[in-house]
């Protein structure tokens, strides 16, 4: 009886260590700025290909910058479920301003 209960004790502490590993993994993620990141960069996001980067990178020079992540599924091809699956990486930040010098 106490060899299981020590069992279920190593068991449990193993799954708690194998959670806090996961969460770890999952913070050391690189997000994916889609209003400047180049092709290759877009084709890291899961389900985008040359296509799909080529297209992302079309819209945003016809209507400007993506406000929302969301926005990427107005782009032909993203749909809700390749958001879906990248939407903990996706990120919007307003690409910098060139500013010129007289």
């Amino acid at each position: 009886m106490l060899n299981r209960r020590v069992l279920i004790v190593v068991l449990v502490l193993l799954l708690i260590g194998m959670l806090k590993g996961i969460q770890v993994a999952a913070d050391d993620v690189e997000t994916i700025n889609i209003n400047t990141a180049t092709e290759e960069k877009l084709m890291q996001l899961n389900g985008v290909g040359p296509k799909y980067a080529a297209s992302i990178i079309e819209y945003r020079e016809e209507y400007g910058p993506f406000e929302t992540p969301e926005d990427l599924m107005r782009v032909s091809g993203i749909g809700q479920i390749t958001f879906e699956k990248n939407q903990e990486i996706i990120i919007v930040e307003e690409p910098e301003d060139v500013v010129e010098i007289d």
